[in-house]
């Protein structure tokens, strides 16, 4: 009896073992295989998540039970991408079809699943969810984000090309005025002319070369989407509808992606027009020795009337039933450990590559790890670094606890590049738009416009040592350590609520927020990480 049941088992585990591989495996019939027989697949069903050559396909497609069903050629399955294909159908954990879905816990379950969720009152029939899913409007709202970004992009990339050629023309232009003035003076400033052509193609090179790199990212974009739009329509034709609905969030995350960086080149001055002109020196006119220059090339940069596309309403409009992230439903799962090797790090600052900059109040260094945890270089001597902060371009600005200054550091050169002088010491600071945004203490907020060095009053509240600030959307989020508190605010200083509880959070200092707008607060003295839902 003892065999018997071994044996019994066995089989189970060996049907489910090979169940999971013909799942993996749509090239083989699955119908075959279980009959021991080797036979390519010419069709692929959904249904029954297996591939069928063209003897079981003609019996699949006349049976009561799967008649019902829609098939695809392998061939155009291929078609799908291939993040879709191994889009789990199945529980990876029970073996079973996923038949209902949590909104709570964003994700799909079968019936085993339900004994961990009996907490949840969101549990929805999930081909409630999937039904009419390729129509629906969170589909079509990828469909036409895609279709818009794709259209702005193309827009962009003409508003630069006619820039080119306007630049062209303008080089010309100039080139013919700064002859013809030539051809009056005396040969003795031939060298001056020579310069000031020189300082001419230098100028527009370098515009021409911004412009070109612009371009350059927008093809890549553009490519991007093409392949995004394509694969939407594959999945449109080919992928069932519970691919479909999972694969909705995978595709809006780049559409997403894509969405907000054609809203940064819009918000940037990248799409300004940029002019060339020439400004002679009023020595000019007068032929002596002592005339040194010939002229001066200015770039002016004119913002341009761009006009684009954007679906305001493109989150309000999906239909489809997702969870809200809020304070409820926030998941933290430990990601990685670094090793920052020092005690007293004040600041953290995320490059676009996944290097990571830590400031190493201490040690008086800037010390720069890779994506992996490992250590990259470190920049020595700097003073005490508070806060670090990235600006684009392969910039740091770096804050100073006991200095009255912010230094703009390369990281490629490892050089600074520029040191700004403040007046007040400064703590934490957040970059926006081409402004620092830098806690002030007793003059409270304050904003450096990076570009010409001026500095705004944000609001006039004092605040204390080793506080840290933060932005997200139209709002700014500060820490005010002696008062225990952390306070929300506008751009204009307006404060639109205030947090204050010494039992939960004490002592704050370092402030996040993440993408649905929920504030992470580090407690010094209540060691806790706090969310605020604002």
């Amino acid at each position: 009896m003892f065999v018997i049941v071994c044996l019994y088992i066995l089989q189970i585990i060996y049907c489910s073992f090979r169940w999971r591989i013909m799942a993996s495996d749509w090239s083989l019939c699955g119908v075959c295989d279980y009959r021991q027989i080797t036979k390519s697949s010419v069709v692929w069903c959904s249904e029954c998540e297996e591939g069928l050559c063209g003897d079981c396909n003609e019996h699949h497609s006349i049976s009561k039970a799967s008649k019902i069903h829609e098939t695809v050629f392998i061939a155009e399955y291929k078609k799908l991408p291939k993040e879709i294909l191994q889009i789990a159908t199945v529980c990876k954990i029970h073996n079973e079809k996923y038949e209902l879905f949590c909104r709570k816990h964003d994700c799909p379950c079968c019936k085993k699943c339900v004994k961990s969720h009996n907490d949840c009152k969101s549990l929805t029939d999930i081909n409630e969810l999937i039904k009419n899913v390729k129509t629906s409007n969170a589909f079509y709202e990828i469909e036409q984000t895609l279709l818009e970004v794709a259209e702005n992009i193309k827009i962009i990339k003409t508003n630069r090309e006619d820039n080119l050629t306007s630049l062209k023309k303008q080089k010309k232009e100039i080139e013919e005025e700064i002859k013809q003035t030539r051809t009056k003076i005396n040969h003795r400033l031939d060298g001056i002319q020579d310069d000031l052509m020189k300082e001419l193609k230098a100028v527009e090179q370098k515009e021409n070369i911004k412009i070109q790199k612009l371009l350059t990212a927008l093809k890549i974009k553009e490519k991007e989407s093409t392949e995004l739009k394509e694969n939407i329509d594959n999945i449109k034709q080919h992928a069932s509808e519970l691919q479909t609905f999972l694969a909705i969030k995978h595709f809006d995350k780049d559409i997403s992606g894509n969405e907000k960086f054609v809203q940064s080149i819009i918000k940037s001055d990248a799409t300004n027009q940029t002019n060339i002109s020439c400004k002679f020196t009023k020595a000019l006119a007068e032929i002596t020795a002592s005339i040194d220059k010939f002229g001066d090339i200015n770039v002016s940069s004119n913002p341009c009337d761009l006009t684009i596309q954007k679906r305001k309403d493109r989150q309000a409009q999906i239909m489809v039933a997702l969870p809200t992230k809020n304070i409820d439903n926030l998941t933290l799962t430990l990601q990685k450990r670094i090793n920052t090797v020092s005690s007293n790090v004040h600041g953290c600052s995320l490059l676009p590559n996944g290097k990571m900059i830590l400031s190493s109040y201490d040690h008086e260094k800037i010390r720069v790890f890779k994506a992996d945890g490992s250590k990259d270089f470190e920049i020595n001597e700097i003073g005490l670094p508070f806060d670090v902060v990235y600006i684009g371009d392969d910039s740091i600005a770096v804050t100073f606890h006991k200095l009255r200054q912010i230094n703009i550091l390369d990281t490629k050169n490892k050089k600074p590049t520029k040191i700004i002088t403040v007046n007040p010491y400064n703590d934490g600071a957040v970059y926006k738009d081409g402004h620092l945004i830098y806690c002030a203490r007793e003059k409270g907020l304050q904003m450096i416009n990076l570009n010409d060095e001026s500095i705004t009053n944000v609001n006039n509240n004092k605040l204390s040592n080793l506080a840290y600030v933060t932005t997200f959307g139209d709002k700014l989020f500060y820490t005010n350590c002696d008062n225990h508190s952390v306070t929300c605010c506008d751009y204009h200083g307006n404060i639109l609520w205030t947090f204050c509880d010494k039992i939960v959070l004490k002592s704050p200092l370092g402030i996040t927020v993440d993408n649905s707008g929920n504030v992470f607060v580090v407690g010094w003295f209540t060691q806790n990480v706090v969310v605020i839902w604002s």
